[in-house]
């Protein structure tokens, strides 16, 4: 690691509501440093799967998958305060739409940090979160993912296709998101920060900032709160609703 460089690996789901709200303040907070911290910090998204066992092929309603999985009660408590949190970063984050397995998904991501690094990586992701917790689409589909990636520039509707009807990155992520679990992550957004440290959960940009500005030397590190994370059984509330 060279001097004042900071490396993160972020593992986290697309259909993780925390992992976008993150993905958001993490943005911010590698924003709100630039201008008094001399750090270049890289960023590698990679791939934890909260329905390993859901078939790719296979979408379901989203709103009767939430309610069948936590019940009417507890899910208006999600709602609340996922739709809260989401709106303090700008973002719309909607119950209905379909919900789907996102290896495809990840595929593509891997496949975009390879063409183009953290930048291409982030817009990818940017517009799939979006594709799925906005616009409610099915992140499984081809075309919609040919969408996302044609409108980042990473490359064709007709590439993708092929992209996805090959092997490519298939067991890379199935393997990331294997060891993954064996290295005891069991919720996500999980943060790896300089092959040391881990932050978990969703955790706000004044963390983040805190944490960098300590890597540069320009203050004190507090102690880290424990922050919401998407798990097995838990997505998407864990920690708030345990507090």
């Amino acid at each position: 690691m060279k001097p004042g460089e900071v490396s993160l690996v972020v593992i986290s789901d697309i259909v993780c509501p925390w992992c976008y709200i993150g993905q958001r303040e993490l943005q911010k907070a590698i924003e709100d440093v630039a201008t008094d911290c001399d750090l270049k910090i890289k960023v590698e998204h990679r791939p934890f799967l909260l329905q390993p066992s859901m078939d790719e092929s296979v979408a379901l309603d989203k709103a009767t998958w939430y309610l069948e999985k936590f019940g009417e009660t507890k899910l208006e408590q999600i709602k609340s305060m996922v739709i809260s949190r989401a709106k303090e970063v700008g973002i719309d984050i909607r119950f209905e739409g379909w919900v789907s397995q996102t290896i495809r998904a990840h595929r593509l991501s891997r496949k975009a940090y390879e063409l183009g690094g953290q930048e291409m990586q982030e817009k990818f992701l940017d517009k799939l979160f979006y594709a799925y917790f906005t616009e409610g689409k099915n992140i499984s589909d081809a075309d919609i993912l040919g969408e996302a990636a044609e409108e980042v520039g990473m490359m064709s509707k007709a590439k993708v296709v092929d992209f996805l009807e090959s092997n490519e990155y298939q067991e890379e992520v199935e393997q990331m998101a294997v060891d993954a679990r064996k290295k005891g992550v069991t919720g996500v957004p999980f943060t790896i920060i300089n092959g040391r440290w881990a932050v978990s959960g969703g955790q706000s940009a004044e963390v983040y900032a805190q944490i960098f500005r300590k890597l540069a030397g320009k203050g004190p590190l507090h102690a880290i709160p424990n922050a919401p994370t998407c798990g097995d059984t838990t997505c998407p509330v864990t920690a708030a609703l345990k507090s």
